[in-house]
């Protein structure tokens, strides 16, 4: 299915986390936002492990634990220091 950008934005709903991802060869930065862009919590550094993976998971969980029913995530790849 094939969205326009102001159908994605309309599923943003007030109980909607919203995280983003900023993928890197060995470390990776992701940030959560509520429906209206205020930051939820620290950004959060993990490495491209299993384990750095399960820090993310639980750090979306304890996030999403305070009143959060929707979980959008994004990533983004920089490729020679531009966002793609």
């Amino acid at each position: 299915m094939k969205n326009t950008q102001n159908e994605k934005i309309s599923q943003i709903k007030i109980e909607t986390l919203v995280v983003g991802i900023d993928i890197g060869k060995e470390t990776h930065y992701a940030r959560a936002f509520d429906y209206r862009g205020i930051e939820l919590a620290r950004l959060l550094k993990f490495s491209n492990t299993d384990q750095g993976f399960e820090r993310l998971d639980q750090w979306m969980r304890d996030i999403c634990s305070q009143q959060r029913d929707v979980l959008f995530v994004g990533f983004a790849k920089m490729i020679r220091g531009n966002y793609r």
